[in-house]
């Protein structure tokens, strides 16, 4: 990738593309005969050889004009892109198809390119010779566009600025040099560093939903940990999540070598690492692994549960004295999930994803209360059940999490087989839901709500959830197989409810 004359050849640019696209294009350009581009992150990618996303193309205006007529033309769903820019997409056959013109009064390509975030996205290759031409005035490779020298940067593997302009024009850059480091594996540049660090205020003028976008796409790549590291230490991360500014440098109890935040941090690296071949860590049940990691957004939710995992100890730190002075957090789980409700609120997360990460804040540290107790070899089937059975699906998400948190935890006071103590009792978890719980849940349940009603006369009510899940908890403990038997369990539970005393379940309770 020479910055003098660097070309694509045509082959793979017809690749992409595709004949029915080519032609569709060609009948829309004799309407609206101008200039047309392939341009940034699509060229970027052919030029390193990776597969494109999408498929981005510019022309001197008119954009949404060039969009609605292909998605007409083709039946693709047409999507305006911003409220004030010529923008638009259209979404044929699973590909996206961006028009964008010329922004900001910009009169040429070169200009326009120029105007752009990095250097690596400022590229561009013009086809509209495709669209007008015989196929045998076609040249035989295209010409790469480049006014912000960002082949060079390429070869470089950088992420740079276009100009020092660029962070101002559109704050969202400031997240998106990280994003853009950690998805191609490039450095940033230091003079493009240091004008984020100055400018890493300029965030809060963003919308929350795309800042939790970029960040989401930072932790879908294999290297978000290294972009949390960097985003922290030019003090952007705490613009966004000011909630783990507060564990910089607040000690440990000694089963952790690093203070609270490098902890978190440390956590997230684990977890990464644990992902590409969670097998390792659990031997014999990696296939459950993989398909939970490869199930909804799984893999990015339990990235971010490693790093705000601890979010609740800056909140809960203490000394007990009675114990020579040991640091304490307790309770920092409970604190921690409130604080990432808060937090998903404030980025306008999904309902599901504040669930289910939440629900992965709050039990983080159920495997370690359980894996002491199996220690001193008191673990009950009753404890297990409850966790099976409070976690659900995400009880694999549970265990790579309490994985990853004790591979990042080295201190000299931590049980030295903790790691095999983990995957050992989900082993043992795993045992149980296979045979206690899944018997249970695919067969008809021994009674109803119905039953509650016509057989021991009561009224409907929220009673009849905590009666119902502590028969169907009986019949996994194997303790009750009848419905005679449920249904004396279900009245002396009732009797108990009218005296305030009904032993419910309680999650998680050893």
């Amino acid at each position: 990738m020479q910055s003098e004359s660097t070309f694509i050849p045509l082959d793979r640019v017809l690749a992409l593309l595709g004949a029915d696209l080519l032609a569709v294009l060609t009948d829309i350009h004799r309407v609206l005969p101008h200039e047309l581009y392939l341009a940034g992150g699509t060229v970027r990618d052919l030029l390193l050889g990776r597969d494109p996303a999408d498929i981005d193309l510019a022309v001197p205006h008119q954009a949404r004009r060039w969009a609605r007529r292909l998605a007409d033309e083709t039946g693709g769903a047409y999507v305006a892109l911003g409220r004030e820019e010529d923008a638009a997409r259209v979404v044929w056959r699973g590909e996206e198809i961006d028009f964008s013109a010329f922004r900001e009064g910009a009169a040429t390509i070169r200009q326009e390119l120029t105007k752009r975030d990095i250097t690596v996205n400022s590229l561009a290759v013009r086809i509209d010779g495709l669209l007008a031409g015989r196929r045998e005035q076609w040249p035989a490779a295209l010409e790469v566009i480049d006014p912000a020298g960002g082949l060079r940067d390429l070869e470089e593997r950088l992420i740079r600025t276009t100009s020092r302009h660029s962070l101002v024009a559109d704050p969202l850059r400031l997240l998106r040099i990280f994003r853009f480091a950690a998805v191609l594996d490039f450095e940033i540049d230091p003079g493009t560093l240091e004008q984020a660090g100055r400018r890493r205020q300029l965030i809060g003028r963003v919308a929350a939903e795309r800042i939790s976008h970029e960040l989401d796409l930072v932790m879908a790549s294999p290297r978000a940990h290294q972009a949390f590291a960097a985003m922290a230490a030019i003090g952007l991360l705490w613009e966004i999540i000011p909630e783990l500014k507060a564990g910089v440098g607040m000690a440990q109890p000694a089963s952790h070598h690093l203070d609270v935040f490098a902890h978190c941090l440390e956590t997230l690296a684990q977890m990464e690492k644990i992902q590409q071949e969670p097998g390792r860590c659990f031997p014999g049940h990696g296939e459950i692994f993989r398909s939970y990691l490869d199930r909804d957004r799984n893999r990015v939710r339990l990235k971010w549960a490693a790093l705000l995992h601890d979010a609740g100890k800056p909140v809960t730190y203490g000394i007990n004295e009675d114990k020579g002075g040991r640091i304490t957090f307790y309770n920092h789980d409970l604190k921690g999930a409130d604080i990432l409700a808060d937090l998903a609120a404030r980025l306008r997360w999904s309902r599901e994803d504040t669930k289910v990460v939440a629900g992965l804040v709050t039990a983080h540290m159920r495997p370690f209360f359980l894996a002491n107790v199996e220690r001193k070899g008191e673990l009950s089937l009753k404890a297990c059940l409850r966790l099976v059975r409070t976690m659900g699906d995400d009880l694999p998400g549970l265990f790579l999490l309490a994985m990853a948190d004790s591979l990042a935890g080295k201190g000299e006071g931590r049980p030295e087989e903790m790691e095999g103590e983990v995957a050992a009792l989900f082993a043992r978890l795993e045992e149980v839901r296979r045979q206690n719980v899944v018997p249970v849940r695919q067969a008809p349940p021994l009674i109803t709500g119905r039953d509650l009603i016509e057989e021991l006369h009561l009224e409907p009510g929220p009673i009849f959830r905590h009666i119902l899940a502590r028969v169907e908890e009986a019949q996994m403990e194997k303790t009750i197989s009848s419905r005679d038997q449920a249904l004396a369990l279900a009245a002396a539970c009732a009797r108990q409810a009218q005296e305030k005393r009904c032993d419910h379940p309680r999650d998680g309770a050893p």
